[in-house]
């Protein structure tokens, strides 16, 4: 819910930059370790090297004029480059690139853990393809009708690679309302059909995108509205494009290409072993293959099922599939993430299962897990409280079960409840007068050096995504009118609306503090009591309010990209705006594609973990807030009305912390950050991923950082792309060369001794059900 977001610290001067070698310094941009701060911090090293000749020769006179940020001025050029971006070389790599990875990741994210192509890596491994074709194609003019074009227009450059990387962000994600679809069509058991499945999707995918291009003038071209994120991926592109001198980093003299290919074959090689060879490697709970059949064992140092507190795993899917790589974060950020894990996922999760039976009755039931049950502690059946157009029929309901969750799972919601809040709260405290400060200073601060440079290219008219949205918001009236969804046409333009209204003054916070404010929650809790009853509903009206601004965030977050490297508008606009309509249709196919392919997806017995587990977790999300609703879950002197609680809880503590922060302005507490410590046990990710990725994230960006940073800096960001490409392409192979052909790993006790486990196998539960045939209350309502 809340956004992982890479916090930085806060420089400690903010003069302007005096002179060519300073910005050279400064442009050491990374990521460091202050959760309450959004800045960067920068430190001599050898890592970012720049033409000193070529930038003086435009600096010199130009130095003063620079943008009013200190960490802008530090990891932004403040000069134009004369360099195509709108070239078949951008294209064709770009389109070929994103296919790629939005039909990778559309697959793989119905894996658990799933695994992801990010931008990160495409960012890294885009510019060895653009120096490829250099090589590869012929450097010769061609002349079409009258139209002299080029293969090879020139060295492969950085507004290329800008232009590139915007098409992989748009369309390489995964579209949220691919879980629609699977939730209907292995859940719900009914297919609206390929009609629906594109309108939904494109229409999901590119509303944020026509709403995004109209408040360009408050969230881009403002010199206030920093996205702290974009200007990581600019020093990226101005390092990888000013070819830095190799230099010896801590007594290592390999290059960066060497050292990339050496990770990635690395990778590639192990995963092997516990991806085939030896899978019990993966989650190595030892406790649970010596005592199979105990449940308190199984309970507390499983890894599948169990809470972990043995985390051992050699499987880098198991580390970086669900949160990412740890070498990416700042400490800070991995270190609340963690101590959330241990607070909520494991102290308060086992005080509320071993202490709470009377209230919850999680002695029937299992400790973590995102599945639903029923009172005979089996999956809930949600066809037993359906009508025939798939809306709750109370009568059958109150005859039935109320619903149960595991102990983690009820949790978890509670921590949404006071993550949402905690984050707002966060934002007033830490950030509120820097964010009214930035909003007046957008609406009256004259134009910085990007934006004066940006007026020289043609801007892409708002009309463009005036009419872009209209067409969209045309298609998502049709997708929700046209098949009985059961979602009114008043409560989609209310979604649409609460879009509208949301995504500036969200934006705003997400472009100056780092923060996001999600709003899947409160779109679940509106329609949960406006339209009761209604699952199809609520997860469109969901993915409406929620993803319109998560998509248009997106899209203006690269949009700035593009305002501080100078790409011309109106390429950008095209290229994202292709990008988004292509992969919408791939997604749509590849997906019923991977449902007829992979034989028992979306199961818990689906070969290579194909088990669906974020479709899962919006399709239990789906009969909480839309089948049975709010009302009767949270409601009061409902089983799960406790919960509500949270909701104080997130609003007092931020409060507390900073006026102790205050008092105590040089302690650890200026690195608290709450609304990562509530997101810190977050399904489908369960305590061994959160403990085994915290583990790696202190290695190296803590004391590897620290004791040898030169390495670090050098090579930290190589060696996970490497990891993260190599997987993939491992990952890949044994998919289509032996899962697709039902190739059975070999037999022996490396393979089976987990799956002996009543971690494995679910089954670690305290007591059987009593002997009148269910627990909980005799009458619910």
């Amino acid at each position: 819910m809340i956004r992982k977001i890479r916090n930085l610290t806060k420089p400690q001067t903010t003069d302007v930059i005096g002179s060519t070698e300073e910005r050279t310094s400064r442009q050491d941009a990374i990521l460091s370790n202050d959760s309450n701060t959004t800045l960067l911090k920068y430190r001599n090293s050898d890592t970012i090297s720049d033409d000193i000749e070529k930038e003086q020769a435009v600096v010199v006179e130009s130095v003063e004029d620079d943008s009013p940020y200190e960490e802008v001025r530090a990891a932004v050029r403040n000069y134009d480059e004369d360099l195509p971006c709108n070239t078949i070389r951008a294209w064709v790599i770009g389109l070929f690139l994103v296919t790629i990875v939005a039909a990778f990741n559309t697959v793989f994210s119905m894996r658990a853990p799933s695994i992801s192509i990010g931008s990160f890596v495409a960012l890294l491994i885009t510019y060895p393809m653009g120096r490829g074709w250099d090589l590869i194609m012929p450097k010769r003019v061609f002349k079409t009708f009258g139209i002299e074009w080029s293969l090879v227009p020139g060295q492969f450059n950085k507004k290329e690679h800008v232009i590139i990387l915007a098409m992989v962000n748009v369309g390489g994600g995964v579209a949220y309302a691919t879980d629609i679809f699977l939730a209907q069509i292995t859940r719900y058991k009914f297919d609206f059909g390929w009609g629906f499945a594109i309108l939904l999707t494109l229409s999901t995918q590119c509303l944020g995108f026509g709403l995004a291009g109209m408040c360009r003038r408050f969230l881009v071209w403002p010199a206030a509205m920093i996205w702290p994120g974009t200007l990581v991926e600019s020093t990226l592109f101005n390092t990888l494009h000013d070819q830095p001198k190799d230099v010896e980093a801590n007594g290592w003299k390999i290059s960066r290409q060497r050292f990339l290919m050496y990770a990635l074959i690395g990778s590639f090689c192990w995963y092997w072993v516990p991806g085939w060879l030896f899978q019990a490697l993966s989650i190595f709970a030892i406790p649970t293959f010596i005592a199979p059949k105990n449940v308190i064992i199984n309970q507390l140092f499983g890894g599948k099922n169990g809470l972990s507190l043995l985390p051992i795993t050699f499987d880098w899917t198991q580390i970086a599939g669900y949160l990412g790589s740890p070498l990416i974060p700042p400490w800070h950020t991995i270190a609340n993430t963690v101590f959330g894990t241990f607070i909520f996922g494991i102290v308060v999760t086992t005080a509320v299962h071993y202490g709470a039976t009377g209230s919850w009755y999680t002695s029937y039931l299992p400790i973590t897990g995102f599945e639903t049950f029923d009172n005979t502690g089996k999956h809930y059946n949600i066809s037993r409280i359906l009508d025939d157009r798939h809306r709750l029929d109370v009568s059958k309901y109150e005859a039935y079960s109320p619903l149960f969750m595991s102990t983690t799972f009820a949790l978890g919601y509670g921590l949404s409840f006071a993550a949402i809040v905690a984050a707002i709260a966060h934002v007033v405290l830490y950030h509120g007068k820097e964010t009214i400060h930035r909003m007046k200073a957008a609406r009256n601060q004259e134009d910085d050096i990007h934006m004066k440079l940006m007026k020289k290219y043609k801007d892409s008219p708002e009309w463009w995504y005036l009419t872009l949205f209209v067409v969209m918001l045309a298609m998502a009236f049709a997708s929700v009118l046209a098949w009985d969804t059961g979602l009114e046409w008043w409560a989609f333009l209310l979604s649409i609306i609460i879009a509208v209204v949301c995504i500036i003054p969200t934006g705003i916070i997400l472009a100056t503090t780092g923060v996001g404010i999600g709003l899947n929650v409160i779109s679940e809790l509106i329609i949960g009591y406006m339209l009761p009853g209604r699952p199809i509903a609520m997860m469109i009206f969901k993915t409406f309010s929620t993803i319109t601004v998560g998509r248009g965030q997106g899209f203006l977050e690269d949009l700035k990209l593009g305002h501080y490297m100078k790409v011309p508008p109106r390429p950008m606009f095209w290229a994202q705006v292709i990008a988004a309509i292509w992969t919408a249709i791939l997604q749509v196919a590849v997906m019923y594609w991977a449902l007829g392919a992979i034989d028992g997806i979306c199961t818990k017995d689906a070969p290579n973990q194909f088990t669906c587990p974020q479709a899962s977790i919006f399709f239990n999300a789906s009969i909480i807030w839309g089948v049975i609703g709010p009302a009767r879950m949270f409601g009061p002197g409902q089983l799960y009305s406790g919960l509500m609680w949270f909701f104080l809880v997130g609003a007092t503590v931020p409060v507390i912390f900073y006026f102790l922060n205050r008092r105590f302005p040089k302690s650890f507490l200026s690195h608290v950050c709450w609304p990562i410590i509530f997101n810190g046990s977050t399904l489908p990710a369960t305590p061994l991923n959160y403990f085994a990725w915290g583990i790696v994230g202190f290695v190296f960006n803590y004391h590897i950082r620290k004791r040898y940073f030169a390495w670090w800096a050098k090579y930290n960001y190589l060696l996970s792309a490497g990891l993260d490409i190599g997987l993939a392409f491992c990952t890949l192979l044994i998919f289509l060369t032996l899962s697709l052909t039902h190739t059975k790993a070999p037999n022996w006790w490396g393979n089976t001794v987990h799956q002996n486990t009543m971690d494995f196998k679910n089954t670690a539960i305290q007591k059987p059900v009593p002997d009148i045939g269910y627990f909980g209350p005799s009458t619910w309502h």
